[in-house]
């Protein structure tokens, strides 16, 4: 069988051949000249349970990244009851802070030994000791919510002022803001709960957190809405919250709201509309994350390359198409109204896998999760075999492109283009530049005709920059764009008239100052 060979970086990037990160692992910019942008995220860029390296760290700051999120497993911290063990999450926040990133902590998991059969112990005990959920200074915790006491230990850890502040001496607002209840309760793996359970959960985990820290945010538990029924998990839950007499004045027990979105690019901006929507059905308008997005590959190790029919590539796509789905999921989730996008993940680390699962590339039968924006280490503990060990994957360069591009900058404006049939445009109004995002959703080359501003603009496209000069037609100045084709992608849940789950490789145009 004839190996295959890495395909090539995304072109839409040569761009980025001034930043030549990739020259070196140990190649690195001054701190100050990271972007760090505060819409875009990466997953496990390192965590309690594998924690990461200064060189890992700077991998995901040449991108461009402004958050990490990963996991605070209650049941790793709390080992015997009454005891916790605060070492690991400790390095973790730690790193954080010390390469300036921002965390979504995601507060999971149960103690055996503060289980109920399927749910937590003393869940629905009430919060205080004079048997209210109302908080008042004076008051403490009732110990028989096992629950509010690992929220409250904590927050009083790691928000900024907390004690692991204390003893860092960081500055004021160092540590962790963001808390997330609970990853997935709308998946049967995650969440075993009832929908009441979660409801609970969120209240008690808001009630006590804000608290302690005013400030803080708590994050409904990103949701996948992938229930065969269509069930609105977020619906069931506020059905339940309305009739909660201290939600109005605990600010319905949610902050910010997340999802999660795979594979097919569109869903990205329609779960974040869907959740906007079905919030404003109750009078309420929340933040929206897109914190887990991303694509497997089968195109490169780990994943199957050895595949040949579409059965066997069953949701994975090429590494190309990983890239452009980056794209294109960022573009539709901003459209809609997100406010920040996390790419699952920095690196394949173990996907889905078992800790320890390792094989030989290419061996025409093994197959794990290519989900990273660069493929393992030699020394990782899962697929360290790959030929070009902690190399970057095309979407390395779409995610910095995206970070470049977007920066620090507000969107004043942010609209679906007319387009025509067979492909979609998203127009950015960045203040200093506009910003057009463009692909084709078809199967065959397209060429769009777009109104210039001015009269020249930078174009991004798979083979390079350009100076982009716009021509007379009839009475107005327009940019003609050639926008190539998709590619197939064997999605198997597309919408009515959709061919490919991703579109064709994204075109950007820029006019106004260029990145």
């Amino acid at each position: 069988m004839k190996r295959p060979q890495p395909s090539k970086s995304l072109a839409l990037c040569i761009v980025l051949l001034v930043v030549h990160f990739l020259s070196s692992a140990q190649a690195s910019a001054p701190a100050d000249t990271y972007i760090r942008s505060q819409r875009l995220g990466i997953t496990f860029i390192g965590s309690p349970e594998h924690p990461a390296d200064d060189a890992r760290y700077q991998r995901a700051l040449e991108l461009g990244a402004g958050w990490n999120r990963w996991p605070l497993y209650w049941n790793h911290v709390e080992t015997q009851p009454g005891v916790f063990d605060w070492t690991a999450a400790d390095r973790a926040v730690r790193d954080d802070i010390a390469h300036g990133l921002r965390t979504d902590a995601i507060l999971l998991g149960m103690p055996e030994f503060r289980r109920d059969e399927g749910r937590i112990a003393g869940l629905n005990a009430p919060i205080y000791s004079d048997g209210t959920d109302t908080y008042r200074e004076d008051k403490t915790l009732n110990p028989e919510n096992y629950w509010a006491d690992f929220v409250r230990r904590a927050l009083e850890r790691y928000r900024p002022g907390g004690a692991l502040a204390q003893e860092m001496g960081w500055t004021a607002g160092e540590g962790i803001r963001v808390w997330e209840i609970w990853n997935e309760p709308d998946f049967a793996l995650f969440w075993s709960g009832s929908i009441s359970d979660y409801a609970r959960l969120l209240k008690v985990a808001y009630i006590v957190a804000h608290s302690i820290d005013p400030q803080a945010q708590i994050m409904f538990g990103g949701l996948i809405f992938n229930s065969e029924d269509g069930t609105n998990y977020l619906a069931r839950v506020l059905a339940v919250l309305e009739n909660d007499p201290l939600r109005a004045e605990n600010n319905w027990y949610m902050d910010i709201v997340a999802v999660h979105n795979y594979n097919y690019a569109w869903r990205s901006g329609w779960l974040v509309r869907w959740v906007r929507e079905t919030l404003e059905a109750y009078g309420l308008t929340r933040p929206i994350w897109l914190n887990e997005t991303g694509a497997p590959v089968w195109d490169d190790y780990p994943g199957p390359t050895w595949a040949q029919t579409p059965e066997e590539r069953v949701l994975r796509v090429t590494q190309q198409q990983q890239a452009w789905f980056l794209v294109q999921s960022a573009a539709y989730a901003w459209s809609e109204g997100a406010d920040v996008i996390f790419y699952h993940q920095l690196y394949d680390d173990c996907g889905n896998q078992a800790p320890g699962t390792d094989f030989a590339p290419y061996d025409g039968e093994n197959a794990g999760d290519a989900f990273g924006l660069f493929r393992n280490e030699a020394h990782a503990l899962c697929f360290s075999q790959h030929p070009q060990p902690g190399s970057a994957r095309p979407a390395a360069h779409a995610f910095r492109l995206l970070a470049q591009v977007f920066a620090n900058l507000p969107f004043r404006s942010v609209a679906m283009l007319d387009m025509p049939d067979g492909s979609t445009g998203v127009l950015f109004d960045l203040g200093t530049r506009t910003v057009r995002v463009l692909w084709n959703q078809t199967l065959t080359d397209i060429k769009v005709m777009l109104p210039a501003q001015t009269a020249q603009a930078v174009l991004l496209v798979s083979d390079g920059r350009f100076v982009l000069g716009a021509a007379r037609q009839e009475t107005r100045l327009v940019y003609e764009v050639n926008l190539p084709a998709a590619v197939v992608d064997d999605f198997p849940f597309l919408n009515i008239g959709d061919v490919v789950g991703i579109g064709g490789a994204p075109s950007i145009l820029i006019e106004g100052t260029p990145p």
